[in-house]
């Protein structure tokens, strides 16, 4: 059995879901989309006992990056997003922190990815897709071993992210899930940015991108 935990913390008006990873017992955990409430994020590792190695971004929008100055002041580690995402991330108006009352924030990133980068985390490896749609530089992380992927704001439990913001692009959402992501095995659970988990499997058969790929043929 799997040592591989993930666990979910819901944090911020729109309820965000950020996760912490590591595996059982041990202390290295890797944060994804530190959404907001820094010091939550920061108790939860104190329960479970363990010390963000590093910060990994699926996309730049302020509900998903709100705590990153957080994380990283505590834990010295460094922040990874995707080389197109960086404009996004520094620039307020294009992330659109700001709204909803949030504080205006700049996240500069620590590392760049590329598409099909592979990272060394956890005692495995989480290869970078570049999926954009949602935003121009929007990523999943795959990790093959684990049968997990975590997919911000690309694709949700039977929905699909929104595109009408800065840098998205419909046509290129749907190109993201069908050709990179509904070929991944069908039991690959799904870590999506809001919302409940869910499978390939179970997307490939129930999500509207398939509407959408119909009407384009």
């Amino acid at each position: 059995m799997s040592d591989f935990r993930i666990k979910t913390c819901v944090v911020g008006q729109v309820e965000t879901n950020c996760y912490i990873i590591y595996r059982e017992g041990k202390k290295e955990a890797v944060i994804v989309d530190p959404a907001d409430n820094g010091a939550y994020i920061l108790n939860k590792c104190r329960e479970l006992s363990v010390e963000p190695s590093a910060i990994l971004l699926t996309h730049g929008h302020f509900d998903h990056i709100l705590a990153v100055a957080d994380i990283r002041r505590a834990f010295r580690c460094k922040a990874y997003a995707h080389m197109d995402e960086e404009g996004l991330l520094l620039e307020p108006s294009m992330n659109l922190s700001g709204s909803m009352g949030t504080e205006q924030i700049s996240v500069q990133p620590d590392c760049l990815l590329q598409d099909n980068e592979v990272l060394k985390l956890l005692d495995c490896d989480w290869k970078v897709l570049a999926t954009p749609g949602h935003t121009a530089g929007s990523v999943c992380y795959y990790i093959e071993a684990e049968h997990v992927l975590i997919s911000g704001d690309t694709l949700f439990a039977e929905s699909l992210g929104r595109t009408d913001l800065p840098t998205g692009n419909p046509a290129a959402i749907v190109h993201s899930i069908t050709e990179k992501l509904f070929v991944l095995p069908d039991d690959t659970m799904v870590y999506p940015g809001h919302g409940d988990p869910t499978t390939i499997g179970y997307e490939k058969q129930y999500n509207p991108v398939l509407v959408y790929m119909r009407r384009h043929r």
